[in-house]
């Protein structure tokens, strides 16, 4: 079994490319289903998220070790497998987008991913969730095992782990925030005088309106297509719900316009754009798109008086507030490392227990047998007496047991496991 990691973000591919290779909530489960289905995987993790997706593959019959193992042909593999799940073939001229890493260097970039370390604002919050909820999606579809479960609970872990003991997450910075922070830089009034229309009610505009009423900005109104979400939202901050009909017009008196629907198209053109802005007498309107896939046309920032950042802008913001996490982050380094080296253990020890159980569990009828033997001869043995012959009788086994054990267990993974394998199957009638 050889674990793997295909994926793109916002390091390696532009804004268009990660729309096309991102899963709505729909399309994920169509995946996960269709991952299931799939011959030669034996466990996997299907990520997606506005600045990357990735697909975290233990691949069946294929080894590190393997003599003549191809990383191109692994590679194509998945890329393969990645393409049927979508929908469409991965083209020629995307593959360059894609990293793809193997075993180690897998396990290090997934507990970087959790970490944060990986992200466009370090340190940021949501991506420990999603991954959280990406694993318990594919869990609960059966695509994992003791593989990936062992190790997908343990990045959880170090992300939880990195957050809480470094100061990596001590400024709230995120993409949302890095969106109220480019708004305020591009006004020409306090922030807290501003209107602010917030088109979505997802999590990112929940956040992005966190951000802004921590930044004093009481005038924020909501608009979504399930009206009742907007109301939601807006009470939560003391705002106004508008009718997704009607947020153009009210996008005509507003400052500043931020959007995050997750609608699979543009949900602002060029036309409806110059519209609005033919009755707001000159004033400029900021808008800001956090949305993947794009909310707004980029041929919108053509219309005069429109100021528009999508997220692959606000990596301008987030570099102002980046050096001091970069720094906390230079703390999570041990963690990861000590994280990896646990995780060898763990799944080196997985090799082995098949054998461990078969051995203990062939201890214990011996001693459960014999044991029955002995109280048959015994008839008026009380209920205490029984108890403590039980009791002694399992510990007799354990500790005949435990040097095995241990001198099994040290030999996992290496290349004396098959021969113990075979000694103690052969030594104990095992199969």
């Amino acid at each position: 079994m050889q674990l793997v990691v295909l994926g793109l973000n916002h390091k390696t591919a532009p804004v268009p490319v990660r729309e096309r290779f991102s899963f709505d909530k729909q399309e994920l489960a169509k995946a996960l289903d269709k991952l299931y289905e799939e011959t030669g995987i034996a466990e996997c993790v299907l990520l997606s998220t506005c600045n990357r997706t990735e697909l975290y593959v233990a691949l069946d019959g294929y080894s590190s070790s393997d003599e003549g193992r191809n990383t191109d042909t692994l590679k194509q593999t998945v890329l393969q497998i990645l393409g049927r799940i979508k929908g469409s073939q991965v083209e020629e001229a995307d593959r360059s987008y894609f990293y793809f890493y193997e075993d180690d260097a897998c396990l290090d970039h997934l507990f970087r991913v959790s970490s944060s370390l990986d992200s466009l604002v370090v340190g940021e919050g949501q991506i420990l969730s999603q991954l959280k909820m990406a694993y318990v999606a594919a869990y609960s579809h059966g695509l994992t095992g003791p593989v990936f479960n062992i190790i997908f609970q343990k990045a959880i872990s170090v992300g939880k782990k990195v957050r809480a003991t470094t100061g990596i997450a001590d400024t709230p910075v995120s993409v949302s925030y890095a969106a109220v922070n480019l708004a305020e830089d591009c006004l020409e009034k306090p922030l807290a005088e501003a209107k602010v229309l917030i088109l979505g009610a997802g999590t990112m505009s929940e956040l992005t309106a966190t951000h802004l009423a921590a930044k004093g900005v009481t005038s924020i109104f909501v608009s979504n297509r399930t009206y009742t979400k907007a109301q939601e939202l807006a009470h939560r901050f003391h705002g106004q719900a508008v009718a997704f009909d009607n947020f153009a017009t009210e996008a005509q008196s507003a400052d500043i316009l931020i959007t995050s629907t997750g609608a699979p198209h543009y949900i602002i053109r060029p036309e409806l754009a110059q519209t609005i802005m033919e009755n707001r007498q000159g004033r400029p309107l900021v808008m800001i798109d956090i949305a993947v896939p794009r909310d707004i046309d980029p041929e919108v920032a053509q219309v005069e008086g429109i100021y528009l950042f999508n997220i692959d802008s606000l990596s301008k913001v987030v570099e102002a507030n980046k050096q001091h996490r970069l720094e906390e982050a230079k703390k999570a380094e041990p963690i990861i490392a000590k994280a990896l080296s646990e995780i060898h253990e763990k799944l080196n020890y997985l090799s082995v227990r098949p054998m461990m159980v078969l051995l203990s569990d062939r201890a214990d009828q011996i001693r459960r047998r014999e044991l029955h033997r002995a109280l048959v001869k015994l008839p008026d043995a009380s209920d205490h007496d029984r108890r403590i012959m039980d009791s002694m009788s399992r510990m007799i086994v354990r500790k005949l047991l435990r040097d095995p054990m241990i001198h099994f267990n040290e030999i996992a993974g290496k290349e004396d496991e098959a021969m113990y394998w075979k000694l103690f199957g052969d030594m104990f009638n095992l199969k």
